[in-house]
């Protein structure tokens, strides 16, 4: 059987790969991230506090820290603390690898194949073109979104170091970010795009609310909740768009080859 027809490649634009094993190797690691949730429930199944844990009051590095104790006026015990650190870890690699495998030219199409992306303007004084920049954007974001939940799983809270908050600020941050410029460069590409974006503007505002009262709230977890899960399940669902749209051509290029 002959080929598919793609559209031809004009001046300034290229096809990106769609069909390469490096995009569904990145878009498949995105999704890996929901595991955390299994984690997340597992530990907080096992906690041994005198009080039991809650989504609503207890941070999320509780479950992380090593030590049964009190921690900042908090009854902390949790026995599979390193479970929770491992998933926080294997979290991280996912966005890190996500981030180094998924090509902007790729971002910049949400891996729609036979659309072309715009190339870098190499003659212009404008060295990128606007949907470029937000792609490029989009992988440093979460790539410091992943090496954050990295040192948030590496240096739980209780051992006293700057760096577990500055780790968790920058899967906070980097992730809500890197979600509202994919709701921005994907609203022509995919209806997902306001769901991406829907989950940047709760992270961002969460994480506004979390500076002005320096998360002193009635129900600090949720608010820190608010900041973490539309990270988590963001990344996730742009990572499931990709990895379905390279499934899919990838599986009827091979249909056509037969």
């Amino acid at each position: 059987m002959k080929g598919q027809a793609t559209a031809p490649e004009v001046a300034g634009t290229f096809l990106p790969n769609v069909r390469s094993i490096r995009a569904g190797i990145g878009g498949w690691a995105q999704l890996i991230v929901v595991q955390y949730f299994v984690a997340e429930a597992a530990v907080i199944e096992a906690w041994a506090g005198p009080e039991p844990y809650s989504r609503a009051t207890g941070f999320i590095s509780d479950l992380g820290a090593v030590s049964c104790g009190v921690y900042e006026d908090r009854d902390v015990c949790s026995p599979l603390h390193l479970l929770m650190n491992v998933s926080f870890v294997v979290q991280g690699l996912a966005l890190v690898l996500g981030a180094l495998f998924l090509t902007a030219g790729l971002l910049c199409v949400a891996a729609r194949p036979g659309v072309p992306a715009r190339r870098f303007h190499t003659n212009s004084v404008r060295v990128l073109a606007k949907p470029w920049i937000l792609a490029v954007a989009i992988r440093i974001l979460t790539g410091v979104a992943g090496v954050g939940t990295i040192i948030v799983g590496l240096v739980p809270e209780d051992y006293g170091s700057p760096w577990h908050l500055a780790g968790a600020l920058m899967f906070f941050i980097g992730g809500g970010f890197a979600l509202l410029l994919f709701g921005f460069l994907w609203v022509k590409q995919t209806p997902v795009s306001w769901f991406l974006a829907a989950c940047g503007v709760v992270c961002v505002g969460a994480l506004v609310v979390g500076g002005v009262t320096a998360m002193d709230v009635p129900q600090p977890g949720l608010l820190e909740r608010f900041m973490a899960y539309p990270v988590t399940v963001g990344l996730a669902a742009a990572g499931l768009v990709i990895a379905q749209r390279v499934h899919r051509e990838r599986r009827f290029r091979a249909l056509q080859a037969r």
